[in-house]
């Protein structure tokens, strides 16, 4: 790590500059510099950030630059690649972001760069795994964004039901990110107690039917949105800067990321989300759940799209 907490973000596009943003209001980094094919929009929006540094919580350098200032970067966020069209799946996304994943993580290493990476281009389980492939890096240290956000759309969803705070619920989604995703309903909890025992509490009031309804609206929460604005990033922006956060503040957070999965779950060769400590060595531990036999089929399910979809590009 560096004295000053460099971030380089590559993709000044929707998701690019909402983590960006996120970064500087929350002060998360010291330097970040924007990387993009077209310099002028990175230099753009790198200007447009730097103005609103005297309001935010910290002073922060923010410039665009090019791949040499990849050398002593702490983290890279690599955002860059083709947008979902309204309809199609992330999956679909495979082939034609691959081989740009592979040129950026190139132009990265050539700067000698040693650090940490945070992938958020989709289909992100597939984008990371190239990543890990292309760099040479040790696993735990390439990261995809892989469910967090899913996981913060259940906890908002789940926090409109019941009427509490989303930061008060607990429970992740685990397996691609995307149409295979699966809730782990065994191990959700509000207020410590299992959401099974709360629901019972309180009597007729919630039913553990309409949970599965909240599910689906999570897992096709990318569908409604683009369909309404052409792209999702506000909620993905949020999501990366705390990943990265984890990362500068050595936090030993506990997140559901991106990682790779070497026996674990019964799992091998493929990255996929699970909750994992996340401090400034990337990837600390895989915390495994005791997942349901249920969740296990579903989760055997996801790892098998996800490597039946790698194949072409690998």
């Amino acid at each position: 790590m560096t004295d000053t907490k460099k971030v380089i973000i590559v993709g000044t596009g929707f998701v690019g500059t909402a983590i960006a943003y996120s970064i500087v209001n929350q002060g998360i980094a010291e330097e970040l510099v924007l990387i993009d094919l077209d310099t002028a929009k990175a230099e753009g929006e790198a200007a447009d950030l730097r103005h609103g540094v005297p309001f935010g919580p910290s002073r922060i350098k923010v410039r665009a630059g090019g791949y040499e200032e990849c050398s002593n970067a702490d983290v890279i966020i690599i955002t860059a690649g083709v947008n979902q069209k309204p309809g199609e799946t992330r999956l679909a996304l495979v082939e034609r972001n691959a081989a740009i994943m592979k040129g950026i993580i190139k132009n990265v290493m050539d700067s000698g760069f040693n650090g940490i990476f945070i992938i958020a281009s989709n289909p992100v389980d597939i984008m990371t795994y190239i990543a890990w492939k292309e760099s040479g890096l040790p696993h735990e240290r390439v990261i995809g964004s892989g469910t967090t956000l899913d996981t913060a759309r259940l906890r908002s969803g789940l926090s409109e039901y019941f009427n509490v705070d989303p930061r008060n619920i607990h429970t992740y989604i685990m397996g691609e990110h995307g149409d295979t995703e699966f809730a782990t309903w065994s191990h959700a909890t509000i207020a410590s107690q299992p959401i099974t025992e709360y629901i019972k509490k309180h009597g007729n009031k919630y039913k553990m039917e309409d949970l599965e309804q909240i599910f689906i609206d999570t897992r096709d929460a990318a569908y409604y949105i683009i369909e309404r604005k052409k792209a999702t990033y506000f909620g993905i922006g949020m999501c990366v800067a705390r990943i990265a956060k984890a990362v500068l503040n050595n936090e030993r957070a506990i997140l559901p990321v991106g990682v790779y999965l070497d026996g674990i779950y019964g799992q091998t060769d493929v990255f996929s989300s699970a909750p994992s400590v996340v401090s400034r060595k990337g990837i600390e531990e895989i915390i495994e759940l005791e997942l349901t036999e249920e969740e296990l089929k579903k989760l055997d399910h996801s790892i098998n799209v996800l490597k039946e979809t790698m194949k072409p590009v690998l």
